[in-house]
Parts: structure tokens; sequence; C-alpha cells
């Protein structure tokens, strides 16, 4: 799988570990930055850079890592296709890509340790959207709200 991977500099260290962990697992890696630390980054810079690959179909999915992971969601969000969340917890990693179809996940580098982040990463993109009824029809819903703006 293609992943675009991105995090400013509260999300710098795991977004490394992350990196080396998806090319271990035999992932292609996209990394949209930062590639150096620094604390004048901004996380929109790279929640913006990580949903765009995803939206055009450069990744097939996209990890956000900042803070606390809150930031980068409400900013990739922003973006016509993103359907990005804060998980926290491998049931919320999977289950938000089997019932609501979840192309991003953001964590938080203050919040996750390196050993949950690795476990939410392969939920995340062991996951596959199932396309029942009643997901087909909630999403549907989410994505007429979309196209309203």
């Amino acid at each position: 799988m293609r992943v675009a991977i991105g995090a400013d500099h509260a999300g710098y260290d795991l977004k490394e570990a992350i990196a080396k962990q998806l090319a271990g697992d035999g992932h292609e890696t996209v990394d949209v930055g930062a590639h150096e630390f620094s604390p004048l980054d901004d996380y929109p810079d790279f929640a913006i850079a990580v949903g765009e690959k995803v939206r055009s179909g450069d990744a097939d999915r996209g990890i956000i890592v900042c803070g606390s992971g809150v930031g980068s969601c409400v900013a990739a969000n922003k973006l016509k296709g993103v359907r990005a969340c804060v998980c926290h917890d491998t049931y919320s990693a999977a289950q938000g890509v089997e019932h609501d179809d979840l192309n991003v996940l953001c964590l938080g580098g203050r919040i996750v340790g390196l050993s949950l982040a690795s476990a939410l990463v392969t939920a995340f993109l062991e996951a596959r959207y199932t396309g029942e009824g009643r997901h087909a029809r909630r999403l549907g819903k989410v994505m007429d709200a979309e196209r309203r703006g």
C-alpha cells in the first residue's frame, strides 16, 4: 500500500519510527515532512499535504502525527474526500476504515507511545471498508453533506 505520512515537530520522532515500520512491512511511504525537527513548523502544513496526497490518489491512505492528533485531524478534514480521525485505540482505527471508509489516521505524538502507535498503524492499514448496506447509506449521507459544503 502507498501511504502518505507527515508530522510537525511534536510528532516528528514518532513519524520517523512509523516510516520505518511501514517500510519494514512492505509499504511504499510518501513522506511529506517534516524532514527535520523544527519547533517553528505548523501542523496544518503537513496535515494538508498528507490529505492532498490521499485525495489526489497519490497515496492510498495517510497518517499524520502532531501533538494530540486533534489539530491535524481538523485540518485534514477540511479537504474534500478526506476522512480523517484521531485514533488512540485499535478498535477505532480498524472500525473507522471498515464502517466509515476512514482514509487518514491521526495520532498524537504526545499521547501514544511507539508500541501502541505501531498497533494502530497496523490495524488501520489492514482494515478494509465493508461497503455493507447500513455503512454505505451512512457514508452516503456524509458525502452528501460534503458536497453541500
